[in-house]
């Protein structure tokens, strides 16, 4: 195996993170989860425009923490098998075209591919933030009450749709799963974390780990690059860095990786200069589950040739 560009591969299989794991994190989320369950979903199933003769396709609506509605494509076969597909898309992204979703379909899977809040597609972001909210997810609500970060909203909005789903006609709970590249990768294993239900997981080069390790390989690459964006116009001085990692350190899916009770299948680009390849074993080697990863040698934060066709694999077989 080649070197990778921020560490040699041996040194990967055991690489345990730089990001400061707060000292209340288990709280925090206990506390998030309870809010969760305090807030009502208030679900809504709307019949979509575009149907098929063998999938009723439907927009998925609901309420998450801090009252934002949340959307999501519904995908529900004509005959289901019982089996469920949960889809996280990449950042600033939506949840794709209702065509993607039928190879799942045709196998008798219920789909569900979520919108994130404030990004492409129909969910709204409606929870104001005090301090540092410029043209950024990932550091939205910094300077507010850790209860307030954005991604901790994000990542309880992906355990509400897997309960839902999991409550769904014609879907066994045992048998769903999760998937997504970048940020969907990240929220994949967010998802499997914070709904230990999840059965199989499939994400590919994870966005939001290990987030003290990216910034400190200084590659000026977005989405990471907001991190020093933050520091330049906010604490130029870096006064405050330690804080800054350590509240980061609450929506870090390397430190919800012990939860994850799911099979696992992590596809990683070693030449990943977006989401580098240490931040993505970080989460990885912290997983106690079943796990495997794939990786390609000579690729970067792209399109990887076969990793479609190895998921659809996969989750073929719930």
């Amino acid at each position: 195996m080649p070197l990778t560009f921020d560490m040699p591969f041996d040194d990967l299989l055991t690489y345990q993170g730089t990001n400061p794991r707060p000292a209340d994190f288990d709280e925090y989320w206990a506390r998030a989860l309870a809010a969760l369950d305090d807030t009502p979903a208030d679900v809504e199933i709307v019949p979509a425009e575009f149907q098929t003769p063998y999938a009723r396709c439907s927009h998925l609506w609901f309420t998450g923490t801090g009252g934002a509605r949340v959307h999501a494509k519904l995908l529900q076969p004509v005959e289901p098998q019982g089996p469920a597909v949960l889809e996280f898309h990449g950042y600033t992204g939506d949840s794709g075209e209702w065509v993607s979703k039928l190879p799942y379909v045709a196998l008798g899977h219920t789909v569900a591919a979520l919108d994130m809040r404030g990004q492409a597609g129909l969910s709204v972001e409606e929870i104001p933030v005090a301090g540092w909210s410029m043209a950024t997810y990932l550091l939205r609500g910094i300077d507010d009450t850790p209860d307030n970060l954005l991604y901790r909203h994000l990542f309880l909005d992906t355990a509400r749709l897997a309960r839902i789903v999991m409550g769904l006609d014609g879907v066994d709970p045992d048998r769903v799963a999760a998937t997504g590249f970048s940020q969907g990768g990240g929220l994949t294993l967010a998802c499997a974390a914070l709904e230990p239900r999840i059965r199989l997981a499939a994400p590919v080069y994870p966005f939001l780990s290990d987030y003290r390790r990216a910034w400190e390989l200084d590659l000026e690459k977005k989405p990471y690059d907001e991190i020093a964006a933050y520091f330049r116009k906010r604490d130029p001085l870096h006064r405050r860095e330690d804080e800054i990692f350590t509240r980061l350190g609450y929506v870090d899916v390397q430190h919800l990786a012990p939860r994850v009770r799911a099979r696992t299948l992590l596809t990683v680009s070693l030449a990943d200069r977006v989401c580098p390849p240490s931040t993505q074993f970080a989460a990885y080697n912290k997983l106690t589950c079943e796990k495997s990863y794939r990786t390609y040698p000579d690729y970067g934060h792209e399109t990887l040739p076969g990793t479609a066709d190895e998921i659809y694999s996969l989750l073929a077989t719930l």
